[in-house]
Order: structure tokens, then sequence, then C-alpha cells
């Protein structure tokens, strides 16, 4: 029988076929959701095609960070992160935290989290948020491992923790940051990393970054697509099912450069070299694919 399986790059149009001009590193990769069950392998097949050759899997509760981990050892490249988000931290108990810190131990596992604060949602209470956050700050400090941190509506209680802490862990990165000015100095002065969506590509409430995004150093930045949330208003093409995927960061990367200034490939090159410094990894060589332009 002839196979009828389509091409793995037709879930995007030509349009989307981006090709980074340097090798990326999506730092923020929700791979684990269900709308990657059916084309999983050729999500990762496209994200290698589009030069994103490294790709952080978000662990945000123990369900999804094993989950993450076992998709690392599978696939070279892929690296997974562990913790508990803040609109769960409700759910943390000690055996939580010894699972914890049973996954920070696992080579896949290259950075605590996601968590942080979030007080926009308050899915837990902010009481509950601040006491998860602070035992995973200890188990960060327990290992070695930077952190990836969320924080929404919560800047300055985030910074006064992170301040208590900060001689403490290692490296951290405030991944998606869509916050104001006085919240992006708060956490460079203290010595963050920052991580970038399509968030910026949002007319509606991403302008503001346009403006800021040239005051975060080259050696701090990152960039991630948060997939399959936060797809770029502005593609050049609709996208069926609005489902966003890591082929797409190189479009993310090129909105950037532009506003900082600076070329898609430098940019690509900077944000990896720094992403790879930060999580301590290896560049991954990438599988010969398709040329997409």
């Amino acid at each position: 029988m002839a196979d009828t399986t389509p091409p793995f790059d037709d879930a995007l149009p030509e349009a989307l076929r981006f090709r980074s001009p340097a090798p990326l590193v999506d730092i923020g990769a929700n791979l684990t959701h269900a709308s990657f069950a059916r084309d999983l392998e050729a999500t990762i097949r496209r994200a290698r095609a589009a030069g994103v050759d490294t790709l952080i899997l978000t662990g945000t509760d123990r369900e999804h960070a094993e989950q993450a981990v076992a998709l690392a050892r599978e696939h070279p490249g892929l690296h997974a992160t562990a913790g508990i988000h803040p609109h769960d931290a409700s759910r943390w108990t000690p055996a939580l935290e010894a699972a914890m810190r049973e996954l920070h131990r696992a080579p896949e596992v290259v950075a605590v989290g996601e968590c942080g604060l979030d007080f926009n949602r308050n899915f837990s209470t902010p009481a509950e948020q601040e006491r998860a956050f602070e035992a995973q700050l200890g188990l960060a400090a327990e290992s070695g491992l930077p952190l990836f941190l969320h924080e929404r509506d919560a800047g300055r209680r985030m910074r006064e923790m992170l301040h208590a802490w900060r001689d403490d862990i290692s490296r951290a990165v405030v991944h998606c940051f869509t916050a104001d000015r006085d919240t992006l100095y708060g956490y460079l002065d203290l010595d963050l990393h920052i991580g970038l969506t399509g968030w910026l590509c949002d007319e509606r409430r991403g302008h503001h970054l346009r403006e800021l995004v040239g005051a975060i150093p080259a050696t701090r930045l990152m960039v991630e697509t948060d997939c399959p949330y936060l797809l770029p208003r502005n593609l050049p093409a609709k996208l069926k099912g609005r489902r966003h995927e890591p082929a797409l960061l190189p479009w993310i990367v090129r909105e950037i450069a532009h506003w900082r200034g600076d070329t898609e490939a430098e940019l690509a090159r900077a944000t990896t070299a720094t992403a790879l410094a930060f999580f301590g990894l290896a560049p991954h060589a990438p599988e010969e694919g398709p040329d997409h332009g």
C-alpha cells in the first residue's frame, strides 16, 4: 500500500517556512501539550529545518516534567525543565518536593521551573505561590541548576524574593517577559536573563516591548516561542489551527532584531551563545533537512 502520510512540513504554508541564518535555541517550548500529540515528530523535524536546533521543553508540573525528560531522552538536542507553575502552587507538598528533587538529578533537566509568581489570575493564592516558589528557590540553590521563572503582575514581590536568594542561586531567566521598563531594569539589576517571545509581535499589547528590547544586553537575552501559546499576530500568512510551534522562532528573532537595530544573524548567534552558556549545553549538531527560505 502506498504511503499516504503527508510531508512533515505540510502543516506550515510556504510563507511560514522560515530558515534562521544561524542555529537557534528555543528556551521555552511546551511540546508535552496535548496539541502536539498527533504530529510531535513532524514538529521537531520542522524545527530542525528552520534552524531551531536546540529545544528546552518546559516542565510546569510533575507529569509534564516527566514527559519532557522522556522526550529529551529520545531526541538529541532536546532538554527539559522541572518545576511547579504558580497556577499549581496549591498542590505543593513534601512528596512533590521530593519528586522534584529527584527530577533535578536527571541529566536531561537543565533548569528548575517553570516556577514563580502570577498575581494576575491567582489560580493558587499568593501565599501558596510564595510557599512553593520559596521551596523551589531552595531546590535551585541545592542543585546548582539555573531557574526558569514565570512572573505576571508580581514583579515587586518576585524581585524581593529573588534578592533574598541571589547569592545562593546560580543563574535565572524571566521567561516570556512582558512587563514594564522599571520591572525590566529591576531584573537586570539582579543580574537576571530575559526571555522574549512573540508577544512583541502583538500590536495590541506588546508594542511597549519594542522600545525596551534595546536595553537588554545581548549576553542576557534569550528567545522562545512558549508554544503552543503566543502565536505571533503579524505572521505573513495565516496558520490553520493557530497553534504556535518552534519552527516559527526565526520570525520572532527577525522582529526582535529589527527593534534592536541588529541583523537577524547577529541576534541569532548572540541569543544562542547566551542560551547555551546559561543552560550549560554544547551546540547540537543538526541533521540535514530541507532548506526553507
